[in-house]
């Protein structure tokens, strides 16, 4: 079994002293795998994310990237050995160009941009299509895309989602759902904290549960979303249903 690109273990942090969001959180994402955490308001999911990204300060506990620490490693080293991150907000500037949003994403270098402008609009024709146009002019879900091209350019092999989903229109929802599908597929390890729990974990190889900065639950994706107790706990009466009607 090959090692896995992504170790966090027993993971501890907060954004104030003395008060601990994460207390212990354990994760492994499997190379070339999508890892999704749900759970409640408060939880811990976004924390977790920023946390493993260096963007707020780890107070004991471990991430490994690729079999080497990174715990407390500085974001831009982190971008460099390979890990990209989606905020949920302020993940575009509108008042840009498609074209110079791709471009801020590849400022460690600028001089593979032909190579990762073909890359990406491959993956994402339309940001080809609307390259020209202001970010700030398109729909929720394409800027979306804006937010997933830039953090490909510089070509990562494991990509932090923080609520991808979040404020989008059903249809813009499938959208995205279906572009982190089509990313992992291109290579990229995914781990994706999402609010869509069911849609979520359909999609997720393994889906972490996290419930006031622990581990709650871990499993498969297709165990969790028909596990009762994550039904009756984090899915809601409509899960239920959905899983009984299945």
């Amino acid at each position: 079994m090959s090692q896995p690109i992504l170790v966090v273990e027993e993971l501890v942090a907060g954004y104030v002293p003395e008060v601990n969001i994460l207390n212990g959180v354990n994760l492994v994402l499997d190379r070339g795998a999508i890892v999704g955490i749900i759970g409640p308001n408060g939880a811990g999911k976004s924390t977790l994310v920023k946390a493993i990204f260096g963007l707020i300060d780890v107070r004991s506990g471990s991430v490994s990237l690729e079999g080497e620490p990174i715990t407390g490693a500085a974001t831009h080293d982190l971008v460099k050995r390979g890990m990209g991150y989606v905020p949920q907000r302020a993940n575009v500037f509108p008042s840009l160009t498609v074209e110079d949003n791709l471009r801020m994403g590849l400022y460690t270098n600028i001089s593979a941009w032909d190579d990762r402008l073909a890359a990406v609009t491959e993956l994402f024709p339309l940001l080809g299509e609307r390259r020209s146009q202001k970010a700030g002019l398109l729909s929720g879900g394409e800027r979306q895309m804006v937010a997933f091209g830039r953090a490909l350019m510089t070509d990562p092999n494991v990509l932090l989602l923080d609520e991808p989903s979040a404020g989008l229109s059903p249809i813009a929802q499938d959208l995205v759902f279906d572009k982190v599908k089509t990313i992992s597929k291109a290579g990229v390890s995914i781990v994706m904290v999402e609010q869509n729990a069911r849609h979520c974990l359909n999609i997720a190889d393994r889906g972490y549960v996290l419930d006031q900065g622990r581990n709650a639950y871990t499993g498969t994706g297709e165990e969790l979303v028909h596990d009762t107790r994550v039904i009756d706990l984090y899915l809601g009466t409509l899960g239920r249903e959905e899983d009984e009607g299945s």
